[in-house]
């Protein structure tokens, strides 16, 4: 006999190619540049047939998102006995935490910000994830041009690898506002979690993802997140710990951290609550928790996943 069998799912490769196409159609530039995406491209279709089986034939599929699941239920036709569970994936809620106000921690902040340039009370967005279209930068870079008209002393800080480094930079240069940005390629997690410290509000403008790790490295870090209003992001990201914006609407991303960072009282709540939320529902010990009652469920013969 074969032991149970579990597919894990972390998206789809047909949505990760949509994700792609929507990001082409609202003006995001070199889609299809990055070899990886270009991959996804032109495979998605072959791949989704083994994605599909993979799903049906394990005795439980389980999915990051409650989006996910939806999504392989609408494109692949699940039957109506299919066996899936969402486990959503947590943060290490130790590695991301917020600072305690003294001095020490107040001269740990303004050293990141002297790092790139920045005043020590400008006010900073953090944008964090690989440097392709489907992130969604170029809406990003739209949206501050728009908003350092209204706060002058803004500053945008981007982390993360990718081949879109120089043509980031090039439309900040056409736009007005280089020396405003920095974009950070390499970075380890420790570093990371004390960027995430530094900065007043990380804005997540990705147009495809199965769940999405950032949103909730930053709400752990008591930072609040501006994100899309679309797939699994709802699921963690609400009004009450930072605000949701219309997918590749530059305008109203633009508006919405222009609230954001016209309301400091409000934007200090929205990271308290945000920290809450991580620690309750989205921690690598309530995720782990899950995923082995699940194990122990299936060494143990049950399939009931409810």
């Amino acid at each position: 006999s074969i032991a149970p069998t579990v597919a894990s799912l972390h998206g789809s490769w047909l949505g990760e190619r949509d994700g792609l196409i929507t990001a082409r159609n609202v003006g995001e530039p070199a889609v299809f540049r990055n070899p990886n995406d270009l991959a996804i491209l032109l495979t998605a279709k072959h791949y989704a047939k083994y994605e599909k089986s993979s799903a049906r034939l394990a005795n439980v599929s389980v999915s990051n998102s409650n989006a996910t699941q939806v999504d392989f239920m609408e494109r692949y036709k699940m039957p109506p006995d299919w066996n899936c569970k969402t486990i959503h994936w947590g943060v290490d809620t130790d590695l991301f935490s917020p600072l305690e106000e003294n001095e020490s921690t107040k001269r740990a902040r303004e050293k990141v910000r002297d790092r790139f340039g920045f005043n020590h009370d400008d006010p900073v967005l953090l944008a964090v994830g690989r440097l392709a279209a489907r992130k969604g930068y170029s809406t990003l870079l739209r949206a501050f041009r728009i908003v350092i008209k209204e706060i002058p002393d803004a500053k945008l800080l981007m982390v993360g690898r990718g081949g879109m480094k120089k043509n980031l930079y090039k439309y900040a240069a056409k736009w007005g506002f280089k020396p405003s940005i920095r974009i950070e390629s390499s970075m380890d997690f420790d570093e990371l979690s004390t960027v995430y410290n530094s900065c007043d509000l990380t804005v997540f403008p990705s147009y495809y993802e199965g769940q999405g790790l950032i949103p909730l490295e930053s709400m752990s870090s008591g930072v609040p997140v501006i994100a899309t209003n679309y797939g699994p992001i709802p699921e963690m990201v609400d009004d009450e710990v930072g605000s949701l914006f219309e997918l590749g609407d530059e305008v109203d991303l633009a508006g919405k951290i222009i609230a954001e960072l016209s309301q400091w009282d409000r934007l200090m709540e929205k990271g308290r609550k945000g920290r809450e939320r991580v620690v309750d529902r989205f921690s690598f010990r309530n995720s782990c928790l899950e995923f082995e009652g699940l194990y122990e469920d299936l060494v143990n013969g049950s399939n009931d996943l409810s």
